[in-house]
């Protein structure tokens, strides 16, 4: 009897550790799993990012002398064959200190490994929105303080065809049914990094909204034909019109901007 009390009051402090550990940073167990995932990803993830592309490609490539046509093409193919919860890129977050790699699909098993990509919208680089899921207080928390991001607030998403950097414009709390609001088209190319709120709830989701303003090929998409050099893409936007008298969201699918 003294030996099984002595094992509960043991557990009870560990789990009383745990609890309070998950409070103060993030839950140990599972962010002792994610960083043994993530070291594998990382090796996974360079192995794309030196692989040759394939026959068909530089066949494709070789008539294609626009960058941005390029990284779409790329873009496309990388989507097609890369499978669920397998490493496609790397997301970093300067503000808040982020660089995790990122995964296709957002299952639970994929975004145990890291942030994933939504399968209900397109591979950056190819147009439209990109969203992209990530856990707050497990699994490396990776997404756990983009709370903090503030209006220009650079996110930047490595994929091996381009570096694809994007200006945070706003944020918006909504209903988990509510996904179309977080993979929904808006007439530009975004990022939308998804995740549960408040903390240690999955009662609504945190959307932080960004426009792409800059393209940078890498691998493939850098060798254009007869040897030409390539350039950043600059993203220009049109002026944003005038705060009408009364502040009213001029496009609900936007969120409030932040302050």
């Amino acid at each position: 009897m003294r030996a099984v009390a002595m094992l509960l009051i043991a557990a009870g402090a560990l789990a009383l550790l745990d609890a309070v550990v998950t409070l103060v940073w993030q839950e140990p167990v599972s962010w002792l799993y994610a960083t043994l995932q993530q070291d594998h990803l990382e090796g996974a993830l360079h192995e794309v990012e030196v692989a040759p592309p394939t026959p068909l490609e530089t066949r494709e490539l070789a008539s294609i002398s626009d960058e941005r046509s390029r990284i779409a093409l790329l873009a496309r193919d990388l989507e097609r064959r890369s499978g669920e919860g397998s490493a496609v890129g790397r997301i970093e977050i300067p503000r808040i200190g982020a660089s995790f790699v990122v995964v296709k699909g957002t299952a639970t098993a994929d975004l145990e490994k890291g942030p994933g990509i939504y399968s209900e919208t397109r591979f950056p680089g190819i147009g439209g929105t990109t969203a992209v899921a990530g856990h707050r207080t497990t699994y490396l928390a990776p997404f756990r303080h983009i709370d903090a991001l503030r209006r220009g607030s650079t996110i930047r998403l490595e994929m091996p065809y381009a570096q694809l950097t994007y200006s945070v414009i706003s944020q918006r709390v909504v209903a988990p049914t509510d996904v179309e609001a977080a993979v929904g088209n808006v007439g530009y190319s975004r990022l939308v990094l998804s995740a549960c709120t408040p903390l240690f709830s999955a009662e609504k989701r945190l959307l932080v909204f960004a426009r792409l303003v800059r393209e940078d090929p890498r691998g493939a998409a850098r060798k254009l034909p007869g040897g030409a050099l390539p350039h950043p893409i600059e993203v220009l936007h049109s002026k944003p019109r005038p705060l009408p008298p009364v502040l009213i969201p001029l496009d609900p699918r936007n969120g409030a901007p932040l302050v």
